[in-house]
């Protein structure tokens, strides 16, 4: 499968309690933060919850 590289561009203070727990299980900490992870259906649909949070690349 392939792989996507998520980085953390904006902070998550004032967001929903949900996005800030999609943002922990993408296994982001802080802002410029990246994470490599496999591109897994359930892995698309998280970024795709938080999507102006954080920005995503192909490897």
């Amino acid at each position: 499968m392939a792989k996507i590289r998520i980085t953390q561009i904006k902070s998550v203070i004032d967001r929903s309690e949900r996005q800030k727990k999609t943002i922990e299980a993408l296994g982001l900490k802080r802002i410029n933060h990246t994470v490599e992870v496999e591109a897994t259906s359930a892995i698309i649909g998280m970024v795709r919850k938080v999507n102006h949070l954080v920005a995503v690349e192909a490897i």
